[in-house]
């Protein structure tokens, strides 16, 4: 009565929160959606979907269906990559999550040269620096550029390269200022955050040798959810960001920025992978595919030349 086409089918209606999302993430039409989820509820003799203006509700028997038919499709993807490892093949569907800015720098260019190389994976790569909404069954691979202390016990974790966070400015918007020379003297400068993940992005907590850790409140004058963005308005002389060593060493190096407050460090925000407990975590595809990331961050292709771009009047 169901097959396999049907379990794929449904678990893209589960995983979305309205048909037509669900629409996208098949390729099909809206209404195509409709009339086969209709078609598979006369079918089944059971009502899988409440509709409403806010989107999509599993009923138990869709809940059951979703639950039991992503086990099944679980399996058969695991026996797919075993007969395929069998062969020497790196095959399957490969679901990729990492952040807006730094997936598009460092994980895009990976994505393509691993495709050219497993021409046999399909592969979607999502950029979002919203991870902690996403359910882990919607990726196999996440890349996450943080803290790590708030993420699920139940993912497995492999850091892939060290990132610090440092404060910085552009000359020009330091040339009638003074600089700051502790962290409470931010109060008074114009502030730039940048709204990723679920951070508290207006305290920033600095430290220093063993002192305790002090906490700034910043009220923000300009905030942006987009990493570039905000990257563009320090470079244009608009402010002061917190920002990670990825996205700003190049800047640093080469006079564009002045890093702050060097005395001070930030916490880090270490660049890793999160695994799933499922088979697609152990999949040839999987592991093949954090190996090749692994290696285009060995070594860590960022770094902050010592002594450069930092404020020449700090101690």
């Amino acid at each position: 009565m169901l097959d396999t086409d049907d379990l794929r089918f449904f678990a893209a209606i589960a995983s979305a929160h309205s048909l037509a999302a669900a629409a996208r993430d098949l390729n099909v039409s809206p209404p195509a959606v409709t009339q086969r989820l209709r078609a598979l509820e006369r079918r089944l003799g059971i009502h899988l979907v409440d509709r409403s203006g806010r989107g999509l509700t599993l009923t138990d028997e869709g809940a059951l269906l979703a639950e039991r038919g992503r086990r099944l499709l679980d399996a058969f993807g695991d026996l797919d990559d075993a007969l395929a490892a069998r062969r020497g093949e790196v095959t399957g569907h490969l679901r990729i999550v990492a952040p807006l800015g730094f997936g598009r720098r460092y994980v895009a260019p990976v994505v393509a040269s691993f495709r050219a190389r497993h021409p046999q994976v399909r592969i979607d790569l999502q950029l979002s620096d919203r991870l902690g909404r996403m359910p882990s069954e919607a990726w196999d691979l996440a890349i996450h550029v943080g803290e790590t202390r708030d993420l699920t016990s139940s993912l497995t974790l492999r850091t892939l390269a060290p990132n610090a966070r440092v404060v910085c400015a552009a000359p020009t918007y330091l040339g009638g200022r003074d600089a700051p020379r502790a962290p409470s003297d931010l109060r008074a400068h114009t502030c730039i955050a940048l709204r990723e993940n679920d951070e508290d992005v207006a305290l920033w907590r600095f430290r220093s040798g063993r002192h305790a850790e002090e906490r700034v409140r910043i009220e923000p004058e300009l905030a942006s959810n987009d990493g570039e963005v905000a990257r563009g308005w320090a470079l244009a002389g608009l402010g002061v960001i917190v920002r990670s060593e990825w996205d700003v060493a190049d800047d640093i190096n080469a006079g564009r920025l002045i890093r702050l407050l060097p005395g001070y460090s930030l916490p880090a925000a270490p660049v890793v992978a999160l695994l799933g407990a499922g088979p697609r975590a152990r999949a040839a595809r999987t592991q093949r595919f954090l190996e090749a990331l692994r290696g285009a961050l060995t070594p860590t292709p960022w770094h902050l030349t010592e002594g450069s771009g930092t404020d020449p009047a700090e101690p």
